[in-house]
């Protein structure tokens, strides 16, 4: 029959255009501050198409930064960021290159470095996706990333020590300084994603 032949060239069709889709699709990554605990993740889904300078203003915003520090990727042997003329072609540029350029597949695993934190980022699903993934989404997290400048992991954990005892020397300086309350086990999924929503 004619619809038969239809069906079939319409399934050949669809299997040429399929791995582009796969590609094209959502990146579900899960994403882990090293050095820290308890620890403080969040699950995203990202465009497989995102380039690497926007993942890190995804990546940055999702775990509360500011995106204002420098950055790289580590990415098996490479590196990933803005170069500068001290790093002697050791730093890839990343701007046109998407995460799917550098991701083998589920399960890859890279590090996200920013200022003195380092980020572990593991591939968990490429989903394939009809119409492709519009923007990023922030579908779980635990935990409060620190505060900005705080001086790395072992600066964190003095300035959690410095706010949990009343009476130590810098407790008032230091609720002062980080807007009067920091509670680092809070987790706002709602206020992360309308963070994200900004960066469509």
């Amino acid at each position: 029959m004619v619809l038969d032949r239809v069906s079939e060239q319409a399934v050949g069709v669809f299997k040429e255009v399929e791995p582009v889709r796969e590609r094209d699709g959502a990146y579900q990554l899960k994403v882990t501050l090293m050095e820290v605990a308890p620890p403080v993740w969040r699950r995203l889904q990202v465009p497989g198409v995102l380039t690497l300078d926007r993942l890190h203003r995804v990546l940055a915003g999702a775990m509360g930064w500011t995106a204002a520090h420098r950055h790289e990727f580590v990415i098996g042997d490479r590196r990933y960021g803005t170069p500068e003329p001290e790093s002697s072609g050791q730093i890839l540029r990343e701007h046109g290159v998407t995460l799917r350029d550098v991701v083998s597949g589920e399960n890859t695993r890279f590090v996200y470095r920013y200022d003195r934190w380092q980020h572990e980022v593991v591939v968990e699903k490429i989903l394939v996706t009809h119409a492709g993934l519009a923007m990023s989404v922030c579908l779980a997290g635990e935990r409060h990333c620190p505060p900005e400048d705080c001086g790395g992991v072992e600066g964190y954990e003095e300035f959690l020590e410095a706010i949990r005892r009343r009476h130590h020397p810098l407790h008032h300086a230091m609720l002062e300084w980080v807007g009067g309350r920091f509670d680092p086990d809070t987790f706002n999924l709602d206020e992360v994603n309308r963070e994200l929503g900004w960066l469509r």
